[in-house]
This record gives structure tokens, C-alpha cells and sequence, in this order.
């Protein structure tokens, strides 16, 4: 690829801050960290051919179309926290949709679905501007005609669902995206996150004009436990659009591009998509403190060739990965590969 590679950041994703997560009834120091999206732009910045800029505006429309109203609630209230002050969900009602409260954040829970996603008066702020990163580089896609695009979206958004937040996500980065591609072709979601996208497929089960497909970790032993299992296949008119394909921990390289190339690719090839949209996470490479693949950095760089080959536009939407010593070349390795 000789063309310059649109890559979307804005500084104000580096607002929000959270400090540590409850995971297995143990207070950690957060993995989903400022330093993450500082290493990744520090790697681009270096990394000839990307024409790194902030995007426009927030998506507020597009972020409206596709989560609930309480949703957003919750998050405006949040937004009248206190400086310094952060609120973990930490009740977890099944409340009737309708019934609860989204101004209380003491009811927080019943629109989250862990304790290690927090809010702060700067969630709002960050994760807007994240999404507004994946709305640009899908528009880059359609008005620049460029074969690739990148958003460094921070925070994450694989695990947002329309009416509930959690896995370190606010708003379906991934979703915007396909949701800005959709009226000018059909759409193929792939998740290379180590963690099954919960929300993306969510948020499509139903459908079938979108194909979400995601290589995961087993959610017998990975998060986000409650989903992402073989034989979640979509429902409705949806039934056969949803592919989940689970790899045991410690899998290399080669044994993950053998299923990518031989099932998830053919797959998305059947249905016959005119855009791709690449949920990139990075925690399955062999040092991550959250993952449990062994994947190297010449495998993310051998795998963005392979999805270079199927010759379709590639819209990429930064997911997890948080070794950050490495994410930024991990980061690298992928462009390089999708810019062969």
C-alpha cells in the first residue's frame, strides 16, 4: 500500500483515569491506562506512512442511535462528579428496564455488568471522543477512498451494549464504525481481541446484514464468561451471522492463523462483505497480563497481511492489549501488515 494511512486520537481521551478494578474480589491498579493510548501514538508518530489527526467532532447522533437513553444517563451524571472522585458499581439489580433510576449513581449496577468499570466526571469526555475516532475512520474509508483507516479509540468498546457498560468499555466503538459504513455497503466485523466482544454482538444478534465474527479465549476460563460460546450463532433473521470461534490458552501463531484463514475468513468471504471492520486487541500476544495466547509481534504482523489479501477496505478500531511496553510495536506490527 503506497497510500498515507488516516490514524484518528484525541487528546481528551486521556482525561478519564481509573486508578484500579475489583477483579476476583482483589483490588488491582487498572490495566486500561492513559500510558496504553500514549504508547500506541508514540509508535505511530514513528511509523512512516500514518497521518495521525484528532477527529472533527463527538459522534453524539450516532452514540445516540445505538445506546439507551438511561444509558447515557448515567453517564451525564456521572459527569457532575467531583474532581478526583471515582464511583464503582458495585450492586447489581436485575431491574425491569424502566424501573430504575439512571440519575441515582448508587444504581449504577443495573446498567453495568462488572466492578472494574468505573465512572468519573471524565468517562463521558473520553469515551466520546474514542468513539468519534472510530466514527472518522470509517468516514476516511468512504470520502478519502483510502484502503485503510485506524482509531486509536480509548477507552476500549468491544463489551458495550446498547443499555449496559463494563469490560473497561462505555460506547460500541466498533458499532459506530459499522454503523457509518452501512449505508454504502455491506459490513463484516472481525474481533481479534483476546476477550470475546459481548457488546458488538449484542448489538447485531439480530441481524443479518452485519457478520460479526470473533476469535476469543474460551469464556469457560476468559472473561466475559456469560457469552461468546460456539453455539451463540444469532437469532431471528440474525440466525447464522454470528460466529464465535474459541482457542484454548497458550495457542501460537501458527495454530491461530490456521482458524483465521481456513474458518473466519471464509466465512466473512460467503457473506460477501464491501467493508471490513477489525476490532484489534492485543492481549493475545504472549506477554500480556490479561490474556493467555502466545502470540508474538511478527504474528500481528503476519495476520494484518493475510486480512491485507482479502483486498476489502479495513476500518481498524483499537480494542484491549495491556502489556504496554510492547502494545505500541504490537500496534505497529498490525498497520504495517494491513499497509502491504
Amino acid at each position: 500500500m503506497s497510500s498515507t494511512t488516516p490514524a484518528f486520537f484525541h487528546p481528551d481521551q486521556l482525561a478519564f483515569k481509573p486508578a484500579y478494578e475489583w477483579a476476583f474480589g482483589e483490588r488491582i491498579d487498572h490495566p486500561e491506562t492513559t500510558a496504553r493510548a500514549e504508547a500506541i501514538r508514540a509508535s505511530l508518530i514513528d511509523l512512516p506512512g500514518i497521518d495521525l489527526r484528532p477527529p472533527n467532532r463527538m459522534p453524539i447522533e450516532a452514540i445516540e442511535a445505538l445506546h439507551d437513553e438511561e444509558l447515557l444517563m448515567v453517564y451525564r451524571r456521572a459527569a457532575a462528579l467531583e474532581a478526583g472522585e471515582t464511583l464503582y458499581p458495585h450492586v447489581f439489580p436485575k431491574l425491569q428496564r424502566g424501573k430504575g433510576d439512571p440519575s441515582n449513581l448508587h444504581m449504577a449496577g443495573a446498567w453495568c455488568f462488572d466492578a472494574g468499570t468505573p465512572l468519573t466526571r471524565n468517562t463521558w469526555t473520553a469515551a466520546a471522543w474514542s468513539a468519534a475516532c472510530a466514527q472518522e475512520a470509517a468516514k476516511a474509508v468512504l470520502e478519502e477512498k483510502v484502503p485503510m483507516a485506524y482509531a486509536l479509540s480509548r477507552p476500549p468498546g468491544h463489551h458495550a451494549q446498547a443499555d449496559l457498560f463494563g469490560g473497561y468499555c462505555y460506547f460500541n466503538n466498533a458499532a459506530i464504525a459499522t454503523e457509518t459504513l452501512r449505508p454504502h455497503g455491506k459490513v463484516a466485523i472481525l474481533d481479534i481481541d483476546f476477550h470475546h466482544g459481548n457488546g458488538t454482538q449484542s448489538l447485531y444478534y439480530g441481524s443479518d446484514e452485519v457478520f460479526v465474527c470473533s476469535i476469543h479465549g474460551d469464556p469457560t476460563e476468559f472473561f466475559p464468561f456469560h457469552c461468546g460460546y460456539a453455539d451463540e450463532r444469532g437469532e431471528g433473521a440474525g440466525e447464522g451471522y454470528n460466529l464465535n470461534l474459541c482457542l484454548p490458552a497458550g495457542t501460537r501463531g501458527e495454530a491461530y492463523g490456521h482458524l483465521l484463514t481456513k474458518v473466519a475468513l471464509e466465512a466473512i468471504r460467503s457473506f460477501g462483505p464491501d467493508f471490513l471492520v477489525l476490532s484489534a486487541g492485543f492481549d493475545g500476544y504472549e506477554k500480556d497480563p490479561v490474556g493467555g495466547w502466545e502470540l508474538t509481534t511478527d504474528d500481528f504482523e503476519t495476520l494484518g497481511g493475510i486480512l491485507a489479501g482479502m483486498g476489502l477496505p479495513v476500518v481498524v478500531v483499537q480494542e484491549g492489549g495491556y502489556y504496554t511496553p510492547d502494545l505500541g510495536t504490537n500496534a505497529a506490527a498490525l498497520l504495517t501488515g494491513l499497509r502491504r
